[in-house]
């Protein structure tokens, strides 16, 4: 029988992962969570690093934070992006927090190359409305109680 927990140390870890982090003990706990990340992805980047911070959330009872920036340049979603939304859900499921980041000062701007006709320049009025549908539609799959909506014109 496995142990119920491992421990993953420098060692074990790609240079890539922040050595800042002290290793945590991989929990049951833990690995049953990073299963949940893992179904249906194709591939996690710096898994040892994901696991490690999962780690670090038991550890502490401190949740994730995970973003995810849609620009509003439509007013629908569409099909494809059920797929992260439904993963973040089960890591909110997982007690962690969601952000949904609202891309209003990316979609004010549009393709700046000129490049990309289906991303021209959008009014304020008009992200303003697309962000709204956005985040009803991401509702509708997300606990909307346990999500934040952030906006990156508050970093620019």
């Amino acid at each position: 029988m496995p142990p119920a927990s491992r421990q993953v140390g420098k060692e074990a870890r790609p240079k890539a992962l922040d050595d800042s982090l002290k290793p945590y003990p991989i929990t049951a706990a833990v690995e049953s969570a990073m299963a949940v990340a893992k179904r249906g992805a194709d591939e996690l980047l710096v898994e040892a690093d994901f696991l490690q911070k999962l780690a670090r959330s038991e550890a502490t009872g401190q949740a994730l934070r995970i973003k995810l920036g849609l620009d509003p340049t439509a007013p629908d979603l569409h099909l494809g992006h059920t797929v992260v939304l439904n993963k973040m859900r089960q890591l909110q499921d997982l007690g962690h927090t969601v952000i949904f980041l609202i891309g209003d000062f990316t979609a004010m701007i549009g393709d700046p190359s000129g490049r990309n006709a289906t991303r021209p320049p959008l009014t304020r009025e008009q992200i303003e409305a697309n962000a709204k549908t956005y985040f009803e539609q991401a509702s509708l799959v997300l606990d909307a109680q346990k999500t934040e909506i952030r906006y990156n014109s508050e970093w620019s």
